[in-house]
């Protein structure tokens, strides 16, 4: 079964509350992101493409960017999402750092009540870095839950917030702290990729996700993405993960594109199941 990491299917209550700091994203995914996709596909239609790409299960998140920027997908949104359609979705937290103990109540509220599986960390948008003092505690309680924690890293094209917040080698310093947590780094660390591939291949923990990035373009000279497909053909193999970032891209030219990259099989399988399988404890 095709696993899609990180999609926004077409319900209101998973479009964040306010995103106008995210205005240059449509700019840069302006090519890919049709009009039908993004404005007048019903859910009907859209699980009709997530079956005709061979997507079986779909990760949705929660957001809480309320201090920083005002908006939120909530968790309870995110929940009931999950449980109109339990064998669609499976549901990730999101919770703000900058609230401290109130975003640790949050997250064990909606891991223990709500049975989201994991949390969401848009660093980025928090205006935190990864390795923030006020992260740690979100990181301790995910170990002490049992839950893996998915983590942006790489450019980000908000111009309200700085790239800086995305570098790879600040979540070394984490699993440094944290040997036990269990992390995807998604988007796969662009400009930093080769970074990133570093810290994975010193932390057995830490998952890649290629959210976000065609797949193609790993096999294209000088985009910056062709390490990931080197090592992640070798000794990453079993650590990529992908996802079509839907409505950024359409399900299907995702899939087709991993599926034509120069990689076996199996280990395209792994990319597109097999490894979000293990991750997420399926």
């Amino acid at each position: 079964m095709i696993i899609d990491y990180g999609a926004t299917p077409p319900i209101p209550e998973l479009s964040l509350s306010n995103g106008s700091h995210l205005a240059n994203y449509r700019r840069v995914y302006a090519a890919s992101e049709t009009a039908a996709e993004r404005g007048q596909m019903t859910l009907d239609d859209w699980f009709a493409a997530a079956d005709e790409a061979g997507i079986g299960l779909t990760v949705i998140k929660g957001r809480d960017v309320e201090t920083t920027f005002g908006g939120r997908v909530t968790n309870e949104a995110v929940a009931e999402v999950v449980r109109a359609h339990p064998a669609r979705f499976i549901g990730f937290a999101g919770v703000d750092p900058n609230k401290g103990m109130t975003a640790l109540r949050e997250l064990e509220y909606a891991v223990t009540e709500l049975g989201l599986r994991g949390l969401n960390l848009q660093c980025f948008e928090h205006r935190l870095a990864i390795d923030d003092r006020r992260m740690y505690p979100l990181y301790a309680k995910c170990i002490e839950l049992d839950i893996p924690v998915n983590i942006h890293v790489g450019i980000n094209f908000s111009l309200n917030s700085s790239p800086e917040f995305g570098r790879p080698m600040m979540l070394d310093r984490v699993l440094c702290d944290f040997p036990e947590l269990r992390v995807c780094a998604a988007p796969p660390g662009w400009p930093w990729v080769e970074e990133l591939l570093a810290v994975a291949w010193r932390h057995p923990n830490l998952s890649i996700g290629l959210v976000a990035a065609r797949p193609r373009l790993l096999a294209v000279e000088h985009s910056g993405y062709g390490a990931l497909l080197q090592y992640g053909r070798t000794i990453l193999r079993d650590r990529m993960i992908v996802g079509t970032a839907w409505p950024m891209m359409p399900m299907k030219r995702v899939i087709d594109e991993v599926r034509a990259l120069p990689i076996e099989a199996d280990i395209a399988d792994r990319w597109l199941g097999g490894n979000a399988r293990a991750f997420l404890r399926l």
